[in-house]
């Protein structure tokens, strides 16, 4: 068997170039992906690792974006998880995970939804890997595993709030 080499195109990185190929619509490239600030607790160990039933799970999820003087923009994903029985806290975590994300031809209306949606969407992953490995690192089994998150709803969510935020500003 012979290995072929790929035609020229195969290389999703590249960019298209003119005449022959689809032309570059907009799009975003992840330049870096790194852990800002990470945080566990398990204050009760060991005590924490045999608790009866499933404990209460408070999560927080946060994210934002800020341009560059370069023109980069770096997008933070802010996850808090807090697991509590009636009577302990079994573990507390945040983690803070960035991304270093170049735009192209994006148009000016669809930069934010990009940065807060899309961005995270991507970095999502990573950081649900991160608080899986410390969550089992910390003594616990099965270790905790994020459920998806739907960053277009809290990103609407989100505006909903900063439009009636605006309006009741206006009232009074």
């Amino acid at each position: 068997m012979t290995d072929a080499a790929p035609p020229a195109d195969a290389n999703p990185a590249a960019p298209a170039e003119n005449g022959g190929g689809a032309p570059a619509g907009p799009g975003f490239r992840i330049l870096a992906q790194f852990v800002r600030d990470l945080s566990f607790e398990n204050p009760k160990a060991p005590d924490s690792l045999r608790i009866d039933g499933k404990p209460a799970i408070d999560m927080g999820v946060e994210m934002n974006a800020q341009g560059r003087n370069d023109g980069l923009f770096e997008v933070d994903l802010r996850l808090t998880v807090r697991a509590t029985t009636d009577n302990m806290t079994v573990f507390n975590i945040e983690l803070l995970y960035g991304g270093l994300f170049a735009l192209s031809g994006v148009a000016e209306a669809d930069v934010e939804p990009l940065l807060l949606v899309e961005c995270p969407r991507y970095l999502f992953p990573f950081a649900r890997e991160i608080i899986a490995r410390a969550t089992s690192d910390g003594g616990f089994y099965p270790p905790f595993m994020l459920d998806p998150i739907d960053f277009a709803s809290i990103y609407v969510s989100r505006q909903e709030q900063i439009a009636r935020g605006g309006a009741e500003m206006a009232r009074a």
